[in-house]
Formats: structure tokens, sequence, C-alpha cells
């Protein structure tokens, strides 16, 4: 189990109330996958416009996360390194999710911009701070599976809520537009609540708040090393896959598979709650055959299920729904493997550097991971212009877009897929390894927090949490 400040196990409860953290991360992640370039496009009026604004904002806001990487891992306050950003991104996320959803009819792309840059500040506040400080909760390699896979899994049940409130509002005779806005309203709530709750009952390891001397040159160091460039090669690839097929999956299950919007999202059900046994799974898996191995089994099985959802009858539910399941506990499986293969490298340039660069690691495959979400928006968007689809509301779109639309969906998240899985071919960071690297790093640790120096800062209670 992972190990508290003081050095004793977390007890299962400690680890699912840490992995609340992830509940307004994945719910909100899943609506701007899935939810808001449908809503801007159609609803607000934006057309194609918006894939445009999703690439654009990359361009603006992924320098931010090395910058804050860089800045966390330098923090040192009384109540921790990462619990301060936790508490940061909670309001600034909150104001974000208001503007976006409550968006009037006829906005322009200047409001989508501005709302998005704001809200991906947000976003990335909390997952940089969530995933390193869950890395000095779990050290070892087999219990950093299992905490990803918790916040993976707990990360689902928020997601599912975002599907499942516009099935609750189309049952109440509300539009579909009226459905995201009260989606909207649930991230607003959950946000400050899930926050308050992992900050208040989640202690951050003492050793881990140790004075660590980093500086933007070190990005150029960690992107020397073969195990990192792996890592974002893999961590781009395997989320710009399902990232692609969300962008496009309204208009491909509606206008190609010949579902309703409100059958469309209960299959979305499907997917998301997978992950619930997907994330689970495939971390027991990785303990059994080792985390690289267990990423290569979710791409490939991820790919074949989204074939069969291709080639399968129109508009058919017994099909579509288990194929639905299968993928998306497959994608979780995907996420967990990436989070914890990052978690293992940071401990190996710890031990080789005598440097927490947890967060700097982690910046870079958060800024790989939003370039690959809104790459996904840009690319995709371009692709149903180039094949003259229309995607505003009541548009009568024929047999050529169509098939563009269909071979647009099932190309891209396929290919992309497949070359994330093969990036960790040959990778030599095994279990055996790890947990020599862990015993050298427990040996520092246990020095370091024995000198007078750390003594005398936990009894003034300057570096305690």
């Amino acid at each position: 189990m992972a190990k508290s400040a003081a050095g004793t196990p977390l007890s299962l409860g400690s680890i699912l109330t840490f992995a609340c953290c992830y509940l307004p991360f994945s719910a909100l992640n899943t609506s701007v996958a899935v939810q808001v370039p449908h809503y801007f496009a159609s609803h607000i009026g934006l057309g194609l416009a918006v894939g445009g604004v999703f690439g654009l904002i990359r361009l603006i806001d992924i320098p931010l996360d090395p910058f804050l990487g860089l800045v966390m891992d330098r923090t040192r306050t009384p109540i921790g390194r990462y619990r301060p950003w936790m508490m940061l991104g909670a309001p600034v996320l909150m104001l974000a999710i208001y503007m976006m959803y409550e968006a009037p009819v006829g906005a322009t792309r200047g409001y989508l911009l501005l709302w998005l840059l704001i809200m991906y500040l947000g976003m990335s506040l909390l997952l940089l701070a969530a995933n390193a400080w869950a890395a000095t909760l779990a050290v070892s390699y087999t219990h950093r599976s299992r905490i990803f896979g918790a916040m993976q899994g707990l990360g689902t049940l928020g997601a599912v809520a975002c599907l499942v409130i516009p099935i609750i509002t189309h049952g109440m005779h509300r539009t579909d537009a009226q459905g995201i806005q009260a989606v909207g309203w649930f991230l607003v709530i959950m946000a400050p609540l899930t926050i308050a709750l992992v900050t208040l009952r989640t202690p951050e390891p003492l050793k881990e708040v140790q004075e660590s001397r980093v500086r933007l040159a070190d990005y150029a160091s960690l992107l020397a090393r073969p195990n990192v460039l792996r890592l974002i090669a893999a961590d781009f690839c395997i989320i710009m896959g399902p990232a692609w097929m969300s962008a496009l999956y309204l208009f491909f299950f509606t206008d190609s598979r010949g579902f309703s919007t409100s059958q469309a999202n209960v299959l979305l059900v499907f997917y998301i709650a997978a992950g619930l046994i997907g994330a689970p799974a495939t971390a027991w898996l990785a303990n059994r055959i080792s985390k690289h191995r267990a990423l290569a089994v979710t791409a490939i099985g991820y790919s074949l299920m989204l074939l069969v959802l291709f080639f399968s009858p129109k508009a058919s539910v017994v099909i579509a729904a288990p194929a639905m399941f299968m993928a998306g506990a497959l994608a979780a499986g995907s996420v967990v493997m990436i989070r914890a293969l990052t978690a293992d490298i940071g401990d190996e340039i710890r031990l080789e550097k005598d440097q927490q660069q947890i967060g700097l690691l982690y910046a870079l495959t958060s800024g790989t991971t939003k370039a690959a979400g809104a790459l996904s928006v840009t690319l995709t968007f371009a692709v149903l212009g180039l094949v003259g689809y229309n995607p505003a509301e009541h548009a009568v779109n024929g047999a050529s877009q169509i098939r563009g639309l269909e071979l647009a969906y099932i190309i891209g998240p396929v290919v992309f897929v497949m070359l994330g899985g093969a990036c960790f071919l040959g990778y030599k960071l095994s279990a055996e390894r790890h947990a020599e690297i862990r015993r050298q790093l427990d040996a520092r640790d246990a020095a370091y927090d024995e000198s007078p120096v750390i003594q005398g800062l936990t009894a003034s209670g300057e570096v305690a949490v």
C-alpha cells in the first residue's frame, strides 16, 4: 500500500479519498473532448472554426505546463509542495467552466479562446499537482499501478456523470444545449468539494519536501533521456487515439451509425464506465507481465474494438454496447500505464541526479496530453472540412461526406494507439530494476530524514504537513 508522511501505510479509504482529485478532471476532460466541440460548433454557431481555436490555444497554453512543473518542484511551504497548487486550481477552474458552459449563442472565437485558456490553466494546476503528489504517496512498482488505477477508476465516475446528465435532461424534455449547460453546473459544484476533501485529508510525505535546485535547462536534459522520449511519444499517441475518436464521436454515431444523440450518450456511458474495471484490471495485468507489456495489450485490444464498431450493423445496440465497454476499459488501462510508467521513470531520474523532478516530468506528459487533446479537434475538424462535412444543427450530409467521416473516425485512432504501444518496445526498466532503484532511494531518504537540520525543521513545524 502507499505510505504516509510518517511511513505507515495509507488505508484503502485514504487512497480512495486522494483519488477523488481525478473526479473533476476526468469529468471535464471527457466533456471537453466529446461535448464542448460539438456544442460550440452546432449550438453556439462557430462551425468548423472550433477546430482552429482548439489548435491555437495549444500554442499559447502548452509552454505553461513546463513552467508550472518547474515552480511546483521548487515549492516549499508549511502545508506541502503540491497541496497549495491544487487549492489554487479549484477557483480558477470554476470560473472558466461557468463562462464556457453558459456561453451566449453567437459567442465569438475570441470568447472561446479566452475561456479555454483559463480553463486549461485550472486543469494544469490540478493535474500536475495531483500526479506528482500521487507519485510520492505510492513508491513501489506494484503499488504505483494500484494508486493510479484508483485515480483513473474514480475519475470514471465523474466522466460517467457528465454523460448521464444530458440523458436525464433529455428525458425531462430539455434541449441538447440545456443538457450540456447542466453538465457545466455539475462541474462547478463538484470541483471545490472534491479538491477540499483531498487537500484536507491526504498527507504529503515529508521526505519529498526537500529542497530541489532545478532550472529550465533541466527540461533539455530530460528530453535527452531515451526513456523520457519513449514516454512523451507514447503519451501523445495513446491520448491522441481516443481523443480523435471523441472529437468525431457524436457526428459518427448519429450520422453514420444511425443512433440518436441520446442513444449515443448511453453508449458512451458504457465506454466511460468501463474504466472502473479497465483501470484496476490493467494494473493487475501490469503487476504480472510488466507495465509496458500491459500497455501494448491495451493498445492492440482498443484498436480491435474500434474495428468491431466500424463494421457492425447500423443502430445495433446489442453489438455496439459490449464493444464500447471493452474499448473504454482498454483506453482507461492505457492511461493508467502511462501515468505509472511516468512515476517509475521519475524515480530513475531522482536516483541518478539526486533531484526531485517528478513535477517537471509530469509537466512534459501533461503538455503532450493537452497537445494531443487539442490537435485531435483541430485535425479532425480540418478533415471534416476537406470532405465537405457540415456539422451544423439539422444539416444534411451526402454519402461521400459520411464516408469521409467514417474513414476519419477509424483510421486516426487505430494508427495513433498502435504507435503508442510500440513506443516501449525494448524498454528495460523492469519491476526488478525499479525495486533496486526504490531500495537505494529509501536508504537515501532515511539518511536525509535523520539529519540534524531536517529534524530541527520538523520540530519547528516548518516543513511538516
